[in-house]
């Protein structure tokens, strides 16, 4: 029975328990591990989206027999191209929508109250106590409006004070991706040299399924999110609704969550549109329709096809325990870490499958 397999899983399970267990109750042994592991996380994640952006682009220019390191030196130039692009024709356009879209907020909430006290003042043959409970809920609302406003403004104010902390990460980014294309395919064999054949075929092969899922889901959800704020901001301009770019641009970052996203990226271009032409709602809500359509139906099987494999159901449940859990990063991070860990329960079971121990 000790050689079976189902019972070597079922001992490293247990053992994976008490390790939390012991993780949770003598946390201030591990303190330090977790204040290494934070400070570094940013600069390591946002190299690793990097790396499975750009690695092709470095195996492209490598078919063409260029060595690696003047791979990697037309890589960065590029990068540095388009950072180049974002700042000085972009990031102000969107900055300056963004700043009268701010400006505006106040007028459209008391817009929001004069169309709720309208609607109530014609509303005389609603009892009076569910009168007291639309006033509420008015109230309640309108509280909620007024604390995101302000919430919003010291969220504002206490981002200033991390910027030179975020720089520092910032630097940091490009050494890490620097190492990342240049030595990053030697991980699979460096740890392949400690076991043996068979075992060293299995890694392999679990290191192969890994990089494939992280990368599908990578390079194809960055550029169907590119492609549906293209979609977005075209149809946005077409029906001249106003901060185009920033809604596109919204829309565009909230496409990387899967599922929720396009759902998250057209409230702010509907209430944009209530207040400039109600007509415009029906238009804005069409042309969501219509950019999901083609990304569903044409850009995702074509860039991302079906390396995931994920059914929605586990999708809409992983999101919602995620975003309870760990907010807005929990929603970026929950489909690609499942669908590693995935891969990664999937690749032992098919090598027990092919053993005969089950």
């Amino acid at each position: 029975m000790y050689n079976k397999r189902w019972f070597q899983a079922l001992v490293v399970t247990i053992l994976v328990f008490i390790l939390f267990w012991l993780m949770r109750h003598n946390h201030y042994v591990f303190e330090p591990v977790f204040k290494y592991i934070s400070a570094i996380a940013f600069p390591v994640i946002a190299a690793g989206v990097l790396y499975y952006v750009t690695r092709p682009i470095v195996h492209m220019l490598e078919e063409y027999r260029i060595p690696r390191l003047l791979s990697i030196f037309i890589v960065f130039l590029l990068l540095i191209v388009v950072g180049f692009l974002v700042v000085n024709f972009i990031a102000p356009i969107a900055q300056q929508q963004f700043s009268r879209f701010y400006d505006n907020l106040p007028g459209m909430i008391n817009e929001v109250e004069n169309l709720i006290t309208l609607w109530q003042s014609n509303q005389d043959i609603i009892p009076e106590e569910f009168m007291s409970e639309i006033k509420s809920a008015q109230e309640q609302l309108t509280g909620s409006i007024k604390d995101v406003t302000l919430g919003f403004t010291d969220f504002l104010i206490n981002t200033i004070a991390q910027i030179v902390q975020f720089l520092f990460l910032l630097i940091l980014v490009p050494f890490f991706l620097f190492f990342m294309l240049k030595d990053g395919e030697k991980l699979q064999p460096f740890v392949s040299q400690f076991f043996k054949d068979k075992k060293a075929g299995s890694i392999t092969r679990l290191f192969q399924r890994v990089d494939h899922t992280l990368s599908s889901f990578i390079q194809g959800q960055l550029l169907v999110s590119f492609f549906v704020g293209i979609l977005l901001f075209i149809g946005y301009v077409i029906i001249g609704l106003n901060y185009s770019l920033t809604l596109a641009l919204f829309g565009l970052i909230t496409n990387v969550i899967p599922f929720a996203g396009p759902y998250l990226a057209v409230v702010p271009a509907i209430l944009v549109a209530l207040f400039q032409d109600p007509q415009k709602v029906l238009w804005v809500i069409l042309i969501m329709i219509i950019a999901q359509q083609i990304e569903g139906n044409f850009i995702s099987p074509n860039v991302m096809g079906k390396a995931l494999s994920i059914h929605p159901l586990t999708i809409i449940t992983l999101i919602l325990a995620a975003g309870s859990i760990a907010g807005f990063l929990g929603l970026l991070f929950v489909i690609p870490f499942y669908a590693v860990v995935k891969a990664v329960i999937g690749h032992f079971y098919e090598e027990a499958l092919d053993s005969k121990e089950f």
